[in-house]
């Protein structure tokens, strides 16, 4: 485990991140004092950036997953008016301007 101060992390930040992706963890200080660690992902981590961020935020409880997998398609919503219906009701619209 490595130790390094903000200034130094500020200069030579993609060596770090190459040490944390190799496994290691390194300790951030700022005045001799340990703020922040950086280390490699957790094994559970999707290596996928779109999946890690869902993960999170089913781990926070902000989103609930789905209580079963649906099998094809969504299904599709019941129209709210015809075309006819909403046609009529664009012309009567425009009549009174």
């Amino acid at each position: 485990m490595r130790s390094v101060g903000i200034k130094v992390l500020n200069s030579k930040l993609s060596e770090y991140v190459r040490l944390a992706a190799a496994g290691e963890t390194i300790l951030v200080t700022d005045r001799d004092r340990v703020v922040a660690e950086i280390g490699p992902p957790a094994p559970t981590r999707s290596p996928c950036l779109a999946d890690a961020h869902l993960a999170e935020l089913v781990r926070t409880g902000i989103l609930t997953p789905p209580s079963s997998a649906g099998t094809g398609p969504p299904p599709k919503p019941a129209p709210v008016t015809s075309v006819d219906e909403l046609l009529d009701e664009l012309d009567r619209d425009r009549s009174e301007r």
